[in-house]
């Protein structure tokens, strides 16, 4: 099995994903402060930034765009996901197989696994499938470990996020995307918890430069792998200028106060 660091969605053991699938997951809706970031050209145009070491999108984007960027991005291909218009309990259909992303040049694949909902035995075994193709194909894969379900109180709960860190380690995946857990030290409860596994922080909903990159930090120093980002970074006006800022954070060190200052 090829390590991960042998593969081009880690740099120096860390990742910059940019995520770009919140078309199906949250709809238009999504881009009504930047509407031109609807034409997928312009997020795959962010994702050829040097800071960017793998592009997470669905198939019908990788379908349609991907083949004008293949030279210059690297794609992780989503395979499953859903839309907000469902309304029952969080599930994530397979939407992709892994074979069918190799075909389009997917150098890395993701999934979304929801522990905790009543159909968690159902996306475990979905998983387990997804997973062992793709140790069949050395490809590596990501886990988007998000626990939910009308059970679960509270899914940002320290003691949650780390379970859902040990979930991507004991079911094989690679990389696990998680909830920030509130807090530096609840961070770093869930990167123990995940062994070998790297684990990304989740970049959320928008917020301002500094407390952006503040939470980027935090999470970096209490021994995150970096981060998967959507919104804080194409619902921004000037995407490359916090792409630059995440580079100096996750890649070179640098503190919230010398990424700004760059």
């Amino acid at each position: 099995m090829r390590q991960l660091t042998e593969t081009p969605l880690v740099r120096d053991g860390k990742s910059i994903i940019l995520a770009h699938d919140h078309g199906l997951e949250h709809g238009p809706a999504a881009f009504d402060d930047v509407p031109e970031r609807l034409d997928p050209r312009t997020v795959f145009e962010m994702a050829t930034h040097d800071a960017v070491t793998g592009f997470a999108v669905q198939k019908g984007l990788a379908e349609t765009y991907y083949p004008s960027y293949d030279d210059d991005v690297n794609l992780l291909a989503k395979l499953n996901g859903t839309s907000s218009l469902w309304m029952g309990e969080p599930y994530s259909p397979q939407t992709c197989s892994v074979e069918y992303a190799l075909e389009l040049g997917a150098d890395a694949i993701g999934y979304t696994v929801y522990p905790g909902t009543n159909r968690e035995t159902e996306m475990f075994e979905e998983f387990r499938d997804v997973q062992e193709r793709a140790r069949e194909h050395d490809v590596p894969v990501a886990m988007w470990s998000y626990p939910r379900g009308q059970a679960l109180k509270e899914h940002r709960h320290p003691e949650v996020i780390s379970y859902a860190t040990r979930i991507a380690l004991e079911l094989g995946a690679d990389i696990a995307k998680v909830k920030y857990p509130r807090s530096g030290q609840a961070m770093a409860d869930a990167v123990a918890a995940a062994g070998d596994v790297n684990v990304v922080l989740s970049g959320g909903s928008k917020a301002d430069d500094r407390e952006f990159l503040s939470l980027v930090e935090t999470a970096m120093n209490a021994g995150a792998s970096g981060l998967a980002v959507g919104r804080n970074v194409w619902q921004r006006e000037n995407p490359e200028q916090i792409l630059d800022a995440l580079e100096a954070v996750v890649f070179e060190g640098a503190t919230t106060d010398e990424a700004l200052a760059e």
